[in-house]
């Protein structure tokens, strides 16, 4: 699926904390739609650290979400978890079950690792299981997986969350209100639109 011109990039990995913080807001902080891309964050040669359990509580009620509750291993296995975003995306629902994948790991507690796991978040977006475990087997996913994570690395992403606004790429908890600003300034200069 090719990325419509102008449109943000947001790169981010389901056994990430800081990416799931930023994915539930990332809708309402940006003036247009991205596009979901997920890279599995080891392909960047990147390892987010242990989370902080307070810190990270903190955050989380700050946003007004569900209350945390972490998965039971750290770092979380989130291959298979992945391979069924990337799936996922080819056929229109990356959103839909990333947001479900996260909310299993980070307000479920539940691991990621888990096949069925996998499977609860991919039926809260109505994809059928057996076409699911299916979709992680092919391999024209798997490869698709691996690309997007070559296209980060040439993108200049070396760590997630990450939001590519056309040749910058914005960094960590602050890249939704950063992408915006940049997203601003290039709506506001563009004679066709106004800006927000």
């Amino acid at each position: 699926m090719a990325t419509a011109p102008g449109q943000p990039i947001f790169y981010y990995d389901l056994g990430s904390p800081g990416c799931y913080l930023v994915a539930e807001r990332i809708m309402s902080e940006l003036p247009v739609v991205a596009e979901w891309e997920p890279v599995l964050a080891a392909q960047l040669g990147w390892e987010e650290p242990a989370p902080v359990p307070d810190e990270l509580a903190r955050a989380v009620a700050g946003q007004g979400l569900q209350v945390l509750r972490l998965p039971p291993t750290w770092p979380p296995d989130t291959e298979a978890a992945m391979l069924a975003a990337t799936y996922a995306k080819q056929i229109g629902r990356a959103v839909a079950y990333s947001l479900a994948a996260f909310r299993q790991a980070f307000a479920g507690g539940r691991d990621l690792g888990d096949e069925s796991s996998v499977l609860i978040a991919a039926a809260a977006c109505e994809m059928h299981p057996t076409a699911v475990l299916k979709g992680i087997a092919m391999r024209s996913v798997a490869a698709a997986l691996e690309q997007a994570g070559r296209r980060a690395l040439a993108a200049g992403v070396r760590r997630l969350p990450a939001i590519q606004v056309g040749e910058r790429v914005f960094e960590g908890a602050g890249a939704p209100e950063r992408a915006a600003a940049a997203l601003g300034r290039a709506i506001g200069s563009d004679g066709n639109r106004e800006g927000p």
